[in-house]
């Protein structure tokens, strides 16, 4: 992957016009704001004009819970025609693999377009179908690269170029801070809807951020891109240091401590072991039948940073094990600065595999596709450790975070 001098050039001239730091007099000095919060101090300027859609999920909340599309649908300044749902669904009534279809928005009258799973010129479609002429996001991630929120991004980004339409993304923090990009970065052969471009698997990037990134390095043709960024982020800052209300970006992310983790842990989606799902620990728990206290002992016994193992038991109420008791360790992360949790993830496997007679990678390979490639389970099956795996994608680390440089928006 290189950085491409003319995209670089295009994408910044087309954002040079759209992209809204606050008005001097929207903030006062050291408060924060969300980008929705910023766009709605200025009045809408940067929509005004325009008939909008906006792509956008139960996370896309003002601080006290109203929903931005219920906000804007009743402020005369905006013209709000259409939303779009992703995965889960607008008002989030669907489970994984799932969305709520076509229809109108019984709070609103607005009508919703799906687009999970679309993207081309059928989701360029739907966007000329709708009427609108600027399409806005606004979706809380959690920083992981197989969180598919942020490729219904690019997926639309490009829809919009190709339908005309412009674009303005609505800025929020990553919850996990946004220092650094950790993981294996994915090889185009494995692109799926849990990863469309090689990005790190923990990216450390905002929405706006990668937003630019998507515009500058892998869009065919740029779209018109606006970004209305936050007031008073810092990339070392956690998810509870603004005092946003978390609701939970789907139904397996209740909290932000379920982030902390999940760019690690969601790995055993890959394997049979339980990753959580049915508990009310997602992603802090994981086990099997079989498992015992041997492997939260032989995972402490690596030294990993910010992070203990405890031996836990749990009876998943759905997805892998529904019903039945299994074992195995909750992650109790104890210093959230010093803990990495592609390294602990990496870890949990290479430990999990000699604990346990009985584990295995789901017969599709899916691991391979989370990974990025197929480095990650032959080496682990080879017999080599959590160090010697981490080491091995060190170079292609580098050469993302290099490029990622170009497209951070914030100190």
């Amino acid at each position: 992957m290189r950085l491409s001098r003319r995209a670089l050039l295009a994408a910044t001239t087309a954002a040079a016009s759209l992209t809204s730091a606050p008005p001097a007099h929207a903030a006062r000095p050291g408060r924060r704001r969300t980008g929705f919060e910023n766009l709605a101090a200025s009045g809408y300027e940067q929509l005004r004009g325009q008939r909008c859609g906006i792509v956008t999920n139960p996370t896309g909340v003002t601080r006290d819970v109203r929903h931005i599309v219920d906000v804007m649908h009743a402020d005369p300044r905006v013209d709000l025609t259409a939303v779009f749902g992703p995965e889960h669904g607008f008002r989030g009534t669907a489970q994984a693999g799932g969305s709520e279809g076509r229809y109108d928005d019984p709070a609103t009258g607005l009508p919703v377009y799906d687009t999970y799973l679309k993207s081309g010129r059928p989701l360029a479609d739907i966007f000329t179908a709708s009427g609108v002429d600027t399409v806005v996001f606004d979706i809380q991630d959690v920083g992981a690269r197989f969180y598919t929120y942020i490729w219904t991004l690019y997926d639309c980004m490009e829809a919009a170029q190709l339908a005309g339409k412009r674009f303005v993304v609505l800025d929020r923090p990553n919850p996990v801070t946004g220092r650094a990009a950790q993981g294996p970065v994915l090889h185009k052969e494995f692109a799926t809807f849990v990863g469309r471009q090689p990005i790190s698997q923990a990216h450390g990037m905002t929405v706006a951020e990668l937003a630019r990134l998507f515009n500058g390095e892998f869009l065919t043709s740029p779209v018109p891109l606006g970004t209305v960024l936050m007031t008073g982020w810092k990339r070392s800052e956690f998810y509870d240091a603004w005092n946003l209300p978390w609701v939970p970006p789907s139904p397996n992310m209740p909290t932000p401590d379920t982030a902390l983790v999940y760019s690690g842990t969601c790995l055993f989606e890959g394997t049979n072991l339980s990753e959580g799902r049915g508990t009310t620990r997602p992603f802090e728990l994981l086990g099997a039948e079989g498992l015992d206290g041997r492997w939260a002992a032989a995972v402490n016994e690596l030294g990993l940073p910010g992070v203990h193992f405890r031996e836990a038991y749990f009876a998943p109420t759905f997805s892998k094990f529904q019903g039945r008791t299994v074992g195995g360790v909750q992650i109790h992360v104890h210093d959230r600065s010093g803990y990495d949790p592609v390294r602990t993830g990496i870890a949990l496997l290479v430990t999990a595999k000699k604990a346990w007679s009985g584990f295995g990678w789901r017969a599709d390979n899916w691991i391979d596709k989370l990974t990025g490639s197929t480095r990650v389970r032959t080496m682990i099956d080879a017999g080599a450790g959590a160090d010697e795996v981490v080491a091995s994608w060190r170079e292609e680390l580098t050469a993302f975070r290099r490029i990622r440089k170009n497209y951070l928006l914030y100190g």
